[in-house]
């Protein structure tokens, strides 16, 4: 039964990811292509003093968004900070120092990590100016710098990338506004809460009380979703029955995860006057994410021990109204993009079911990834591809009429060290620094040992890889976590950022070599096989040590 269950859920998401690839990723293109300004957009361009038709050299183009998210951090700490004098603070007092920092950087940086209880910690005044419009800011930064990557496989011979500004601009308010807003009345229909009640006080069935939240969730939970960002407005994130009712509203929520970020290859083959590239593109996503929602389905089916044998499955964190298909549809989707957001406990998952979640973060989340982040990342990724095969035939590699210098490669093979750098130096560092080890030992890990080091294992992974899923029974509001995350979300953010607008200057600048025999073609199966073995070696080889020291050797036991 279960079987059926998983590829009917599969089947019905393929559909729904099919109908929308066309449309929406053609949407997406014609808004990073057009000339035109709305009336709206050219007002705010006017107060900022932006001209909407002035080009940005990568460099100018990275100074904004560093700029911007600057702006952006400082804002969000002050707002926590000052929170017990701003209105609809729901009597809650002003958020400490190092959970403000890490708070700030969580959400600036698309990450949304929460180590807090959202419903008792920030105030309606925080949730809205600050937290939701990061929601769809972060997301922008990140879609902008994709369209950046993309403008710099298909131009020639100039030294701009476009103009940031005007890129965020676009992808806020003609992308992601009207989308949120659409998806809002969906989940509002299937029974999401929208109120500025407060805590209110009611009687139970057994006549004692109880307190229950409201609050304006269903406005918050669309972007969260559909920006690929993840932070719940309630503890239990989308588990809640008031973030997530029904089995149809997970459903829904799901595909919001999925809606941009596999349309984003359609735009990739359209802005670059080849949608077959695109679909090689699409085609390496899909089959990653399929293989991963399978392993995961298989190994929680299995369960370990007779208690989960008897129950037909391990129950154990998820909910009943989902069940295991359910649980691991929505783990994955949300693992394997940027969103974090979670409708069962990964803490709670088989060892091995565990370390699919965390697998799927360490690809680097590319199947599809976070929006835009996952196109730049995959893009970075086909771009050393290209280069191995290039070293196998003896001939200098080209992608989309570009070659593929020493610059080039150097800065591709930087993006891929980056992340993993991040995640192994803070593990080690949480374990190796006596007065951190002895504080993570006693107080943060409720579960010692190995499972003990996968939770620690797994909060630098979601923090450099700017996921913000966690392993619930680690404890990550302490001065070490606060910090470390914070800068882990900071570098796994902003270094990648870095390099990827750097490569789409290189790109840029050059001029488009003409097609020969000897061209690798980029858009046939065998090109989309090899970019996938490149995939799967390049994490295997990076993390395989590590995951051999945490979830496969609990796995084993």
């Amino acid at each position: 039964m279960e079987i059926w269950l998983l590829v009917a859920q599969l089947a019905t998401l393929a559909l729904i990811l099919a109908v929308l690839y066309h449309p929406l990723g053609d949407y997406i293109a014609f808004t990073f292509t057009g000339a035109k300004d709305l009336k709206l957009e050219r007002g705010l361009y006017r107060i900022v003093g932006v001209d909407p038709q002035g080009e940005q050299s990568w460099g100018a183009y990275l100074r904004s968004v560093l700029a911007f998210s600057l702006i952006g951090v400082l804002l969000v700490y002050a707002l926590q900070r000052l929170q017990a004098v701003l209105p609809y603070s729901l009597g809650l007092p002003a958020v400490p120092e190092g959970l403000s920092f890490n708070t700030a950087a969580s959400f600036v940086t698309n990450t949304n990590w929460q180590s807090y209880s959202p419903e008792v910690t920030m105030g309606y005044t925080v949730q809205i100016a600050g937290l939701a419009v990061q929601n769809f800011v972060s997301a922008g930064v990140g879609l902008a710098v994709a369209i950046a990557l993309i403008r710099g496989f298909a131009r020639r011979n100039t030294g701009t990338l476009g103009n940031f500004w005007v890129d965020l601009t676009r992808g806020t308010f003609r992308i992601l506004l009207p989308l949120a807003v659409l998806s809002s009345i969906v989940l509002l229909a299937g029974g999401v809460i929208q109120n500025f009640n407060g805590f209110t006080e009611v009687t139970t069935l057994t006549g004692g009380t109880a307190t229950v939240p409201g609050g304006p969730v269903a406005s918050q939970e669309a972007i969260k979703l559909l920006g690929n960002n993840g932070g719940g407005f309630f503890n239990t994130n989308s588990a809640h029955p008031f973030e997530n009712p029904t089995p149809w509203t997970s459903m829904v929520e799901i595909v919001l995860m999925l809606a941009i970020p596999f349309a984003l290859p359609r735009t990739f083959g359209k802005m670059v006057g080849d949608n077959r590239q695109g679909y090689a593109i699409v085609a390496a996503m899909g089959a990653l994410f399929v293989v991963s929602f399978a392993a995961l389905t298989a190994f929680e089916l299995a369960g370990s021990g007779t208690g989960t044998e008897l129950a037909g499955g391990a129950m154990e964190g998820k909910e009943q109204r989902f069940g295991i298909v359910g649980s691991t549809l929505f783990a994955t989707t949300s693992t394997i993009t940027s969103t974090g957001a979670v409708n069962s406990m990964h803490d709670s998952f088989t060892s091995l079911g565990g370390m699919m979640t965390l697998f799927n973060m360490m690809l680097g989340e590319i199947a599809p990834g976070g929006i835009g982040a996952g196109l730049y990342g995959i893009l970075v990724i086909a771009v050393i591809t290209v280069f191995i095969a290039g070293l196998l035939v003896g001939r200098t590699p080209e992608y989309l009429g570009k070659k593929l210098g020493p610059r080039e490669i150097k800065l591709a093979s930087l993006y891929i060290l980056a992340t993993p750098t991040l995640v192994l130096v803070g593990t080690a560092l949480s374990f190796a620094i006596p007065a951190v080890r002895d504080d993570v030992e006693g107080t943060s890990i409720w579960n010692p040992g190995l499972h003990g080091f996968t939770e620690v294992l797994y909060a630098f992974t979601s923090a450099a890889n700017n996921n913000g899923s966690a392993f619930a029974g680690l404890t990550a509001n302490t001065p070490w976590f606060n910090t470390a995350l914070g800068v882990a979300m900071l570098l796994g953010r902003f270094i990648p950022i870095v390099l990827v607008l750097a490569l789409a200057g290189s790109l840029a600048a050059q001029s488009k070599v003409p097609v020969t025999a000897g061209t690798l073609p980029t858009h046939r199966p065998q090109f989309v096989g090899l970019l996938l073995g490149v995939i799967v070696i390049v994490v295997a080889l990076t993390y395989f040590p590590v995951l051999a020291l945490g979830p496969l050797a609990e796995g084993l036991q």
